[in-house]
């Protein structure tokens, strides 16, 4: 005979809200229960699963390793379950509910802005929740059912394969090398081709994933050298700071050019640019209005 399944939505909720929380009096002020009814619930929670969810400290509760599991697939069945009202909403009553939207951070300087905007104008009745992430970040989420459209890039070291995920390219596009206005290189036309062979004594600044190849460093390879050094820099903000400040120079894509300070010039490497691949992400089963905003963000590519 099969053992009932006892892991409740309620109960599912309940573990999510003392994991977040860390503390069985404050989840149950956010679920508008008593304390003595959470302690009950987490204990029938506990026995159910063999063994203890959370550790009792001094102050408050911290998740066990089975906790961690177990709370893991609980917010995969929360963000699912959710997902499902949201989709059954769209199709009985249009567009309408939420729309949870990912994005890496120079995708948000003008294209998925203006994305939105018309969205906005077309379906006013759906929400938009925006997300802003590494697209490896975005990708998980989006596995674990906390985002329902995204827009990913394979910079700086490509895109994890994910056959829960459907993508489908958006632009393809130069990254530029951004100089301090001081460089011996800035200067001349604005559409003038820096050698990237020129640029071998420099400094780079950019963020490599521990181990990974980068693609500053495939194209240096191409150019038969590798950087000199790199300075590790992971927001842009702090890039052009540095880039500023005459501490090194550093890769931009294209879309990010509109938030380029005025102190800094950016030039194109020619041939041998690196290039990166934009592209939209789906859940396998994405609600219509994630499939109405990934036709806009193609027409803001496009233009």
């Amino acid at each position: 005979m099969r053992r009932r399944n006892v892991y409740d939505t309620d109960a599912l909720r309940l573990l999510d809200a003392v994991a977040a929380t860390g503390s069985f009096t404050a989840a149950a002020a956010r679920l508008n229960y008593t304390q003595s009814a959470v302690s009950r619930r987490i204990a029938a929670l506990e026995a159910r699963a063999g063994g203890p969810l959370f550790d009792r400290l001094a102050r408050g509760v911290r998740l066990t390793p089975a906790g961690q599991a177990l709370h893991h697939h609980a917010r995969v069945v929360l963000n699912r379950l959710a997902r499902a009202e949201e989709e059954l909403a769209g199709i009985h009553g249009g567009h309408r509910g939420t729309l949870r939207v990912g994005a890496f951070a120079t995708a948000n300087v003008a294209l998925v802005p203006g994305a939105l905007r018309a969205f906005a104008d077309r379906f006013p009745d759906v929400a938009l929740t925006p997300v802003e992430g590494p697209s490896g970040g975005l990708l998980r989420r989006m596995r674990e059912g906390e985002l329902d459209v995204a827009v990913v890039s394979d910079y700086p070291a490509g895109l994890p394969y994910d056959e829960d995920v459907e993508l489908a390219e958006l632009v393809e596009e130069e990254l530029l090398v951004a100089l301090p206005r001081g460089h011996r290189l800035a200067g001349g036309a604005g559409g003038e081709v820096v050698d990237l062979r020129e640029l071998r004594e420099e400094t780079w600044i950019e963020a490599p994933s521990p181990g990974g190849t980068t693609m500053l460093a495939q194209a240096c390879a191409r150019a038969g050298f590798a950087p000199r050094a790199t300075v590790r820099i992971a927001e842009w903000t702090g890039k052009f700071g540095y880039v500023a400040a005459g501490l090194g120079i550093t890769l931009v894509p294209a879309l990010a050019a509109p938030a380029v300070p005025a102190g800094l010039v950016l030039r194109s490497l020619g041939e041998s640019a690196p290039r990166r691949t934009v592209s939209t992400a789906l859940p396998r089963t994405p609600l219509p209005a994630a499939r109405a905003l990934v036709r806009l963000l193609a027409e803001a590519a496009g233009q």
